[in-house]
């Protein structure tokens, strides 16, 4: 207001107070780093947990290989028999080399739930299978370990040491893309680790 509008009498403008609440809050950024946190902080934390799902199942999947391999050298070498080793001592046995990382209970080395293994022996290399035993044709199909067995060969003989674990992922963003198994009934779905060992025994 200039000092001809005060001599002359004129009453000075008064903003409206609605208006001028709405213009303060407009330039306010009191908790604007609160906001713009919780609208982030979720997609963020999934695609960490994703990420160190992924490298731990990687991690599983590398550990379960390097069991197989060993168990196939010591049944190779004839540290492992037909006579000195039964189903549930070869199993208890693989556990011990996978312990690090996936632990088995007793149970689970009796009775499988989620670790299954196939040894067998056979007559040519041509005649082990190449394929994951499945129940049905569908690519997300469970096991079908009824075909599973526990028969190693001895001396000289050609085997096969084959491994499944069915590993339980935790995190819902990435399930969909990973998981092999995914049954029908709409139960829980997996992520199947897969490893395979063929060989001849040495003539021990």
């Amino acid at each position: 207001m200039t000092e001809m509008d005060q001599a002359a009498g004129v009453a000075p403008k008064r903003e409206c107070a609605p208006r001028r609440r709405l213009a303060a809050f407009a330039r306010s950024r009191d908790g604007s780093a609160a906001i713009e946190f919780a609208l982030l902080a979720i997609p963020y934390f999934l695609v960490i947990f994703a990420i160190i799902e992924t490298f731990v199942a990687f991690a599983g999947e590398m550990l379960v290989s390097n069991a197989v391999d060993t168990m196939g050298r010591r049944m190779r070498t004839g540290q492992i028999t037909p006579t000195n080793t039964d189903r549930t001592a070869f199993r208890t046995a693989f556990c011990g080399e996978i312990s690090i990382l996936i632990k088995c209970s007793t149970t689970e080395a009796a009775t499988p739930s989620k670790l299954f293994i196939d040894v067998q022996k056979f007559s040519t290399f041509a005649s082990i299978p190449t394929t994951i035993p499945k129940l049905t044709t569908d690519r997300y199909s469970d096991l079908k370990i009824a075909d599973f067995k526990y028969d190693p060969g001895g001396s000289g003989t050609i085997n096969m040491v084959r491994a499944y674990y069915r590993w339980q992922i935790i995190t819902d963003l990435i399930r969909p893309y990973i998981s092999n198994i995914r049954p029908a009934d709409g139960s829980a779905s997996y992520f199947l680790i897969v490893a395979t060992t063929a060989f001849q025994n040495e003539q021990y």
